[in-house]
């Protein structure tokens, strides 16, 4: 089966947090801070491997807890390449995400942009994902993307205001 090539399809994100920009940006690249809130509520992150430098890599796995019924067990891999590094202000990789065990019809390519900014205490975060390719049977998945990002990033700010 054939990735479908897209018109790029772009989800932006902004939001506010209430920390310093040294500890979003820790969030964003310290593997065991990332797996405490990368994915939507009801996932775990069972292996996670950040390498914040270009060239480096970006490895998460979601998986699907029992709270998923069905889908307990599902795992969502994404592996992704630095592309850009500026310390504590700017992200960027390439990365695809698929379902395990289906990868050839679910893998969802994407580039993923983050810019941090810091204002009297509080950090601003602007991701920007845009989707360029999509397997047959993952057309659902890219459309709930959207979702999950918006998902996660509120675990992010649970777990900054702790």
């Amino acid at each position: 089966m054939l990735l479908q090539l897209l018109k790029p399809k772009n989800l932006n994100f902004e939001r506010s947090y209430p920390a310093p920009i040294d500890t979003v940006w820790r969030a964003w690249t310290d593997a065991e801070m990332l797996r405490l809130w990368w994915g939507p509520e009801k996932t775990t992150v069972p292996d996670c491997r950040v390498q914040a430098q270009v060239g480096g890599e970006i490895h998460i796995v979601m998986e699907a807890g029992p709270e998923m019924g069905k889908y307990q067990g599902t795992r969502w891999p994404m592996a992704g390449t630095f592309t850009r590094v500026d310390p504590t202000t700017d992200l960027a990789y390439e990365a695809r995400s698929w379902t395990e065990g289906e990868e050839e019809a679910t893998t969802i390519h994407h580039t993923n942009v983050v810019t941090l900014s810091e204002e009297a205490g509080t950090t601003t975060v602007r991701l920007q994902v845009t989707i360029t390719k999509i397997g047959p049977k993952a057309k659902l998945a890219a459309f709930g993307m959207k979702w999950g990002y918006k998902a996660q990033l509120d675990k992010l700010d649970t777990l900054l205001r702790k």
